[in-house]
């Protein structure tokens, strides 16, 4: 039995009213729900019956499934090979109400550990940018893993405050997604110790980070583009509160309608929504979707990035790879950092000084006379990209080892680099030598 904070209890009570406080806490006897997005650049919704899986849909959620306890996909190849993100259901809401379109420039503020950035990824379908931020050093690495697994290509992940974001970006994007810090209640139910970890006073420090995160937001907005603000609590200083402060100072911005708002539960304010555990299969969220006025005034540039021309020897030598490896050479503008070879978007606005852990899809290591392929690349080709591949069946005991490490005897002909795949998804890279597959799946990922 989950052991709720008193003083949480005393106000939820107060503010619900008896009958929904009955129904609310009896909730937190019932199990968490499991969830999953199918990711669209790998796999159709259709073929969600053929997962090896119990799932049903997620109502307010196109690519959202449930699964049940008893699925353990995170212990399934298809999960290394990026065909799902494993996310509470509850949580799908929030870039289902921002609705990115291909093209768009989106920033996903407070991004780890990355369910929002690959939901705005799948969105995007590699047009446009997606920019990944996250201010905590220990949870960036997780969120760069994440989006090079979901295969996105059109990204940047930095680790940087809101701040100094706003000095190199302001109004550059057309929408954008500060699912904010919060203190945590909605998820007392699956995660209990986040009860030890609650205070009213982290309540208020909360609210008080959330002030300075949303008008940092607003700076890097364009004028006429939205902005989506969650959290996953119940309190309303970081909710309605919060968002009738940010209106007050910030008049050029209006509250608008929810998509998927029949699915929920009403706030306070009127457009703002409310996920509660007791009338729906999740946990708690808040909602709101601010519209910035399309006659805002302008008033700073962005300085556009500076790049410098490929080397000729390294062009040639990444472009013998892409001729002998695979069917066509990513476009973009190519970037090299040291011996790490990038495809960036175009447009980017000067990056240094900026803390950025991931600039572009990374495509490998230039070393003197070849090119090494990065796991990022493997995972970002789509069928008919790759002249070379050896496929294993997802239940085999060959991607397995695969997983694990281990070089494989395989019977086939040729030699060279060779995307693994699994049932026609790629998982990672191999090089053939005499007919042994010589295991290039990274060390950090390796099942154990």
């Amino acid at each position: 039995m989950i052991a709720l904070p008193e003083r949480f209890v005393e106000r939820m009570k107060r503010t619900m009213g008896e009958k929904d406080a009955k129904a609310f806490f009896a909730s937190y006897q019932e199990s968490s729900a499991h969830g999953l997005r199918l990711n669209p650049g790998k796999v159709s919704c259709e073929a969600a019956n053929a997962m090896p899986f119990s799932l049903t849909p997620v109502p307010w959620c196109s690519t959202g499934f449930y699964y049940t306890e008893e699925d353990r996909p995170g212990k399934h190849p298809y999960h290394a090979a990026g065909l799902y993100y494993i996310q509470e259901p509850s949580a799908m809401a929030v870039i289902e109400a921002l609705r990115p379109e291909p093209g768009d420039k989106v920033l996903d503020l407070c991004a780890a550990p990355g369910g929002k950035s690959t939901h705005i990824a799948g969105y995007l379908g590699n047009e446009g940018l997606l920019v990944a931020n996250e201010i905590h050093p220990s949870r960036v690495k997780a969120l760069s893993e994440n989006v090079e697994r979901w295969g996105a290509r059109n990204i940047l992940v930095t680790n940087e405050t809101p701040g100094r974001m706003t000095e190199r970006f302001p109004a550059f994007f057309d929408k954008i997604a500060v699912d904010a810090p919060c203190s945590g209640e909605g998820m007392f139910r699956k995660l209990p110790e986040a009860c030890e970890d609650w205070s009213e006073g982290k309540v208020a420090h909360c609210a008080e980070m959330q002030t300075d995160i949303l008008a940092d937001a607003a700076v890097m907005l364009k004028p006429g583009g939205v902005i989506v603000y969650s959290t996953c609590t119940f309190a309303q200083e970081e909710n309605e509160v919060q968002i009738k402060s940010f209106l007050a100072t910030h008049p050029e911005f209006s509250l608008e309608p929810i998509a998927q708002e029949a699915y929920f539960t009403p706030g306070e304010l009127q457009h703002t929504v409310r996920l509660w555990p007791h009338k729906l299969r999740g946990e708690g969220h808040f909602l709101a979707r601010l519209r910035k006025r399309a006659d805002v005034e302008i008033t700073e540039e962005v300085q556009e990035a500076k790049t410098k021309p490929l080397p000729p020897d390294v062009r040639k030598i990444f472009e013998s790879f892409c001729k002998e490896t695979l069917t066509f050479v990513p476009e973009g503008v190519y970037v090299l950092f040291g011996d790490q070879l990038y495809v960036i978007a175009d447009g980017l606005p000067r990056l240094n000084g900026l803390k950025v852990t991931r600039v572009g899809w990374h495509l490998g290591k230039v070393k003197k006379d070849r090119f090494e392929p990065s796991h990022a690349l493997a995972l970002a080709l789509r069928s008919g990209e790759w002249k070379r591949g050896i496929d294993f069946a997802a239940d085999s005991e060959e991607v397995r080892r695969y997983l694990r490490g281990e070089s494989l005897f395989v019977d086939t002909t040729g030699k060279g680099w060779t995307v693994v795949t699994v049932d026609g998804y790629p998982l990672g890279w191999g090089k053939l030598v005499q007919g042994q597959l010589k295991n290039h799946y990274p060390k950090g990922l390796r099942w154990v």
